[in-house]
């Protein structure tokens, strides 16, 4: 006679509760996912993969991938710091809000590409938006002109912050684009080999190239004002 073997049986209270599924676990761990892997971690199977469930129960809470990108941006934007309504000039506060807004991106690998593909209108985005709406409206900008406006300080900022994070995830450095810039034939490049330094000056981490480019940007916003 042959003895079967003991089960043992595991009954499911015994075993850790899984948190209930909700809208804000969701994007918490979409965001966690993005920040890990970049944009090839923002995929519902993942996202359900890791909360133990099937894909087809996220669609519950948000309607498609569109949607939950446009969260979890916001959800990656709640860092940012705006600065106090008196802590210095319009401008000063301008580019204050636009310099957190770039660290917010910069520390948070995956939200700035997702930045450049994906429009937010989520509370901490609109928070955003409307303070650099106020610092423009305080400048003495038209709405239209403050509107556009802030779209190219965003575009901008965006841009800076994924070339250099997505520099950073590879390890590229300056280096040797520095190496080509200064071996290059001034015969046949002549501004170029006469400029090679300049070209690529101004890092992102020192701030001042970029605040530069801010300031180019909101001078041309003044100028169709005038």
């Amino acid at each position: 006679m042959t003895t079967q073997p003991t089960r043992t049986i595991v009954s499911r209270r015994s075993r850790p509760a899984k948190d209930p599924l909700s809208r804000e676990l969701i994007v918490a761990t979409a965001l966690e996912l993005l920040q890990k892997e970049g944009s090839t971690g923002l995929s519902m199977r993942k996202i359900a993969k890791v909360l133990d469930t099937g894909p087809s129960s996220l669609y519950v809470y948000v309607a498609n991938m569109q949607e939950l990108s446009s969260y979890v941006l916001d959800l990656g934007l709640a860092g940012i710091a705006l600065p106090a309504s008196d802590a210095g000039s319009w401008q000063t506060r301008l580019f204050d809000a636009l310099s957190a807004y770039l660290h917010a991106l910069y520390d948070a690998p995956g939200v700035a590409e997702l930045a450049l593909t994906t429009v937010s209108v989520g509370p901490h985005a609109l928070a955003f938006t409307e303070y650099l709406l106020q610092c423009l409206h305080e400048g003495g900008v038209s709405s239209l002109s403050a509107a556009w406006g802030v779209d190219l300080l965003m575009l901008y900022a965006t841009s800076v912050a994924f070339e250099q994070s997505s520099r950073d995830a590879r390890g590229t450095t300056m280096q040797a684009h520095l190496a080509v810039m200064a071996a290059v034939d001034p015969q046949q490049y002549p501004r170029i080999a006469s400029s090679h330094a300049d070209l690529i000056s101004g890092s992102v981490d020192g701030m001042e190239r970029f605040r530069w480019g801010l300031d180019v940007i909101l001078q041309g916003i003044m100028k169709k004002e005038g």
